[in-house]
């Protein structure tokens, strides 16, 4: 007997056997971080793990872990917090002070360490 998680499960393979349409919603919904932002994390990535062919396949499985994670939205957020946080005096502070700004940073940071852990 199946339980109800099992039953759910198999109702939902089963849609996506039927429609093929909402097998790509669903890849795109996991996707959403656009090909630039991938390359410029894997870029940068690279240049601090020695460019070379293994650290371009860590690199990449990176940034699939934290897209898994987080949506693109958040990572941008994050992205931006840390950034200018980087930015001398009051402006600066505005964005290591704010809960927000500490929020999305930790997030961000909470997703490179699991990539750590599953990718290097």
């Amino acid at each position: 007997m199946w339980s109800r998680a099992q039953s759910l499960r198999a109702g939902f393979i089963a849609l996506m056997a039927l429609n093929p349409m909402a097998l790509a919603f669903a890849a795109d919904a996991t996707n959403d971080y656009p090909t630039s932002a991938r390359a410029d994390y894997v870029f940068a990535c690279m240049k601090s793990n020695g460019d070379t062919r293994q650290a371009l396949e860590q690199c990449s499985c990176s940034i699939d872990v934290i897209a898994s994670i987080m949506p693109y939205e958040r990572y941008v957020t994050a992205e931006s917090a840390l950034s200018l946080a980087q930015v001398p005096g009051v402006f600066g502070t505005m964005f290591r002070t704010s809960e927000q700004a500490k929020s999305a940073a930790n997030d961000l940071r909470r997703a490179q360490a699991e990539a750590e852990v599953r990718c290097f």
